[in-house]
């Protein structure tokens, strides 16, 4: 499973991830980490979209997520 990480989202507190896995792909936003101050964790964060593209690549495997690379998702 590769992934991309975006732009932290100051407003939302997310940031995009694309994931991308056997010709598939599937884009949503994850919530960041923040430290105790509120800024953002960026090994924290990618610790988290781990996670995520874990159940990314589980749902990948059951068709229930995913557009051929270069089709847009709905």
């Amino acid at each position: 499973m590769k992934f991309t990480i975006g732009r932290f989202d100051a407003a939302t507190k997310t940031v995009p991830v694309t994931f991308e896995a056997d010709g598939k792909m599937h884009t949503r936003d994850v919530n960041a980490v923040l430290t105790e101050s509120g800024k953002h964790d960026r090994a924290a964060t990618e610790a988290r979209v781990n996670e995520v593209a874990a159940g990314v690549a589980h749902k990948f495997a059951l068709g229930l997520l995913g557009n051929s690379v270069g089709e847009e998702q709905a």
